[in-house]
């Protein structure tokens, strides 16, 4: 993106105003949620004005909530690749990857595999290792190399077997900004095995545009809190696999693709938002004359526009790491290898706890996560789980150069 273009990102978001000290606070904490555009604000408190109902009643406003939830579900196929018939709602990508491997563990039994890798969330790892335990199969687990914390393919496939049933990937890492070959992974999961390959896309989706198809998912989760919308988790799944499932569900619910899987009365101010933050990604590059595209074409561009300029700070970011002896970066350094990795930093500043160093910058007026980040299992094998895990940078799309060079002029301080 342009100077003038970043410029004119930036006023959607009011946050991005705050300051501290005198000074423009840097938001580089999106990895653990990102900020949001004006427009997905107002299409919340609009509908919690105006159409604040519950669905399928006799009367005008819950109509309008009729036409929002299919809106919504129309707008995450888009965002996915996917049909709208394969999209579930829930309140967070945990909470639905638990609701389907409950159904999952229905089907296993005592012999079958589960593969997990250390590299994930614990979300795509902890219900998975529970189903397994549930149905007394065995969970297998794929390793990572030390140098780059990336995944160890061998391990990988050491762990495939003619019993594996599930395995539990991620499209990037939310600790370290890893980013797989996951059509290369799922391309040989399928080519041993009949297993189910399931994908955490909460990460990759602010960064990059998800093509279900193409990276091969069975079931997928993301998260719009993520990707500058509100508090909602996503779940894919293909549409013969949510019909031959059983949901744990409400006798009077419906049996119809997807809300045989959507439990309860849903977030329904959260759906206009959400739908208002797809919009606004695929507005980011819309054309100024002619026909508008359909939504996933427009939605391609944007995010075309979006690796472009994430591309530029991730290479910025590892140039000025590579002059800060001080701090260790965990992760891919290689700046040939911006592909690999989201913006994503885990960072340890000499000899500091990653709360103090948290805490230093957050006085200065940039905002980053300290800990591990529910990436347990790679926080522990990294050797950082004990002693506070890592600092956690995450630049997207609505920061700047020179906000890199303010926490990199930070962390320089912090010597």
């Amino acid at each position: 993106m342009s100077e003038h273009d970043l410029s004119a990102v930036r006023a959607q978001f009011p946050a991005l105003s705050r300051g501290l000290g005198g000074r423009p606070c840097v938001f580089v904490d999106s990895p653990g949620g990102s900020q949001v555009p004006e427009r997905v604000i107002e299409a919340m408190a609009g509908y919690l004005r105006t159409s604040n109902a519950n669905t399928h009643g006799a009367f005008p406003t819950s109509a309008e909530t009729d036409r929002l939830v299919e809106d919504a579900h129309r707008a995450a196929a888009d965002l996915l690749g996917c049909e709208p018939g394969e999209v579930v709602f829930g309140p967070n990508a945990t909470t639905l990857l638990f609701a389907i491997s409950r159904s999952i563990a229905r089907t296993l039994e005592p012999g079958d595999e589960v593969v997990v890798t250390r590299l994930d969330h614990d979300a795509n790892i902890r219900p998975w290792v529970m189903a397994a335990e549930d149905a007394g199969a065995t969970v297998r687990w794929v390793d990572v190399h030390d140098a780059d914390v990336t995944l160890d393919l061998d391990s990988f496939g050491a762990a495939l077997t003619k019993r594996t049933k599930v395995v539990a990937l991620t499209l990037a890492s939310n600790a370290v900004g890893t980013v797989p070959n996951a059509a290369d992974l799922a391309g040989r999961v399928k080519e041993r095995t009949d297993a189910l390959v399931v994908f955490d896309a909460v990460h990759f989706a602010q960064h990059r545009l998800i093509d279900v198809r193409k990276v091969g998912a069975d079931l997928l989760v993301c998260s719009p809190y993520k990707i500058f919308g509100p508090h909602l988790g996503i779940l894919f799944g293909r549409r013969e696999l949510l019909t031959s499932l059983r949901p744990y569900k409400l006798r009077p619910a419906s049996d119809d693709l997807p809300y045989r899987w959507e439990t309860g009365t849903m977030n329904h101010e959260g759906y206009a938002g959400f739908v208002a933050a797809v919009d606004y990604l695929a507005d980011l590059a819309l054309p100024g004359d002619g026909p508008v595209p359909p939504r996933r074409e427009r939605l391609a561009s944007g995010f075309r526009a979006i690796g472009r300029h994430e591309r530029a700070l991730t290479d910025r970011s590892l140039a000025g790491l590579e002059r800060l002896p001080h701090v260790r970066l965990y992760g891919i350094a290689d700046r040939g290898r911006l592909a690999e990795r989201t913006p994503t930093f885990a960072v340890r500043v000499g000899d500091q706890h990653p709360l103090e160093t948290a805490k230093a910058l957050g006085e200065r007026g940039i905002f980053v996560w300290d800990g591990h980040y529910y990436a347990i299992e790679l926080m522990e094998r990294l050797g950082l789980l004990g002693t506070g895990g890592a600092v956690r940078i995450g630049f997207c799309h609505y920061n700047t150069a020179e906000e890199v060079d303010r926490v990199l002029d930070e962390l320089a301080s912090l010597a």
